[in-house]
């Protein structure tokens, strides 16, 4: 019973000292303590909730066509401004005139320019065809002279076969002549010894010597005759022979002559293929003196004032923002975070003007933001950067329609889902996104090809 009143009685005795008090343990501290406890462990099973793994970038709105980009329009010819036929914020269609030039060069001055390169056009076609009919009258001419050659040419031999045929005839006739002759001569001198012997008269003597100089003059004649046919037979072969030299003459400057006119031809040719061009060159010149919209769109801002102005060959006159651009966005990615990122990866986008509330690691549970997916990655970097496009996703929220080329944007590239401890922990380090799974699955995969080898050997 002593020892139980002493125990009973001992807080009655603390509680008549002050300092015993004031060391007691307060409530407040006990409730803190339960609510720093509860917040650890809250934060350790919060680091057990899974993250998005996400590359953070700003970009611009572009568009993912290049002919939807904003283009200047450039004048293709040099001229003087006369009349504009639009205004800055106009919608134009294709087709449509933005200018209407005039001519500053002194070449094309002339308004009846075309109409006069039609008349040169059509008498150098008349030249031509004149040159083109006497190109084929030489060539009958030379036709016609080798016909006449060998008609000619014929001839010839025929007539030094007929000299030939006349010499063997006059030949034998020669022979047949001289024969007479020595048988009037021996005749004759028969009978001058018969009347020397006073057998035979003198008219009979004078006759017979009458015959033999008949005989001798016929034998003179026709040894001349022989002698004529043979000059004939050398005349016929030398003209067979000047007949085709003659000929390959004429032939040789007809010729001469066709090919002069060919090359005339073909210089005219030339000439007339020049004029085509310019007179061509000039028709399209002067289309360019209304210069029209290259495509659909809004005139953004005429960049040369006033009537009167001269531009230059290819100087901008306007630019025209293409009209339902498809849009896109692009983001710049560090060299690091580029081989982690491929086409068809889900990216987040806010868009500037547009209210959001983001939370990089949960896209679901934000609002404000829209999807997108990658479409093109660069090969090359930009300072450093490598560039990527983003176009919207088809199954998302559609982009608002009211952003313009060139807005700002914010891209959340999605990765993979990890817990908040190792995301926490890749922060630290500063490792790249998913290095872990990165090298986990590097290795898998060199592991599943190095399997695939030894089967195919096998």
């Amino acid at each position: 019973m002593a020892k139980q009143t002493s125990t009973s009685t001992l807080p009655l005795a603390w509680e008549q000292y002050d300092s015993f008090r004031h060391v007691s343990k307060p409530k407040l501290a006990r409730v803190m303590a339960y609510w720093c406890l509860g917040f650890f462990v809250l934060l350790f099973i919060a680091c057990w909730l899974p993250w998005t793994q996400n590359i953070r970038s700003a970009g611009a709105v572009t568009t993912l066509q290049p002919q939807d980009r904003p283009q200047t329009v450039q004048s293709t010819i040099a001229g003087r401004i006369e009349q504009w036929r639009v205004q800055e914020g106009q919608k134009v269609k294709k087709g449509d005139t933005l200018v209407i030039l005039s001519e500053v060069k002194e070449k094309y001055f002339d308004p009846q320019l075309l109409t006069r390169m039609q008349e040169q056009l059509q008498a150098k076609e008349g030249s031509l065809e004149a040159t083109q009919n006497k190109a084929a009258a030489l060539s009958q001419q030379i036709v016609a002279l080798q016909e006449g050659l060998q008609f000619s040419l014929q001839k010839a031999r025929n007539k030094t076969r007929q000299a030939y045929l006349k010499v063997q005839s006059d030949s034998a006739d020669l022979v047949a002549i001289k024969a007479e002759f020595e048988i009037a001569q021996a005749q004759y001198g028969r009978q001058e010894k018969l009347f020397q012997q006073g057998l035979k008269s003198l008219t009979e003597l004078e006759s017979r010597r009458l015959k033999f100089q008949e005989m001798q003059a016929k034998l003179q004649s026709t040894q001349n005759k022989l002698n004529i046919s043979r000059n004939e037979q050398q005349n016929a072969r030398l003209e067979l022979s000047s007949l085709e030299a003659e000929y390959q003459d004429k032939i040789s400057k007809a010729r001469s002559d066709l090919n002069s006119t060919l090359a005339y031809v073909n210089d005219s040719k030339g000439e007339l293929s020049k004029l085509k061009n310019e007179y061509a060159n000039t028709e399209i010149r002067n289309s360019f003196y209304q210069v029209t919209a290259p495509q659909d769109g809004v005139v953004v801002r005429t960049l040369k004032a006033g009537l009167g102005e001269t531009i230059k060959e290819g100087e901008a006159i306007c630019s025209i923002m293409p009209a339902n651009p498809q849009l896109a966005v692009e983001l710049y990615m560090k060299a690091m975070d580029v081989p982690l990122l491929e086409v068809g990866r889900n990216v987040r986008l806010q868009f500037e003007g547009w209210p959001a509330l983001v939370f990089s690691g949960w896209p679901n549970v934000g609002f404000g933001t829209f999807g997108g997916k990658v479409a093109v990655i660069d090969n090359m970097n930009s300072e450093g950067n490598y560039r990527i496009l983003v176009v919207p996703d088809p199954e998302g929220t559609p982009w608002p329609e009211a952003i313009l080329v060139g807005s700002g944007a914010y891209g959340w590239a999605m990765l993979n889902d990890v817990p908040i401890w190792y995301e926490l922990w890749r922060q630290l380090n500063a490792f790249p996104p998913d290095y872990v799974n990165g090298a986990q699955n590097s290795s898998k995969e060199g592991k599943k090809e190095k399997a695939a080898k030894g089967q195919e050997e096998k």
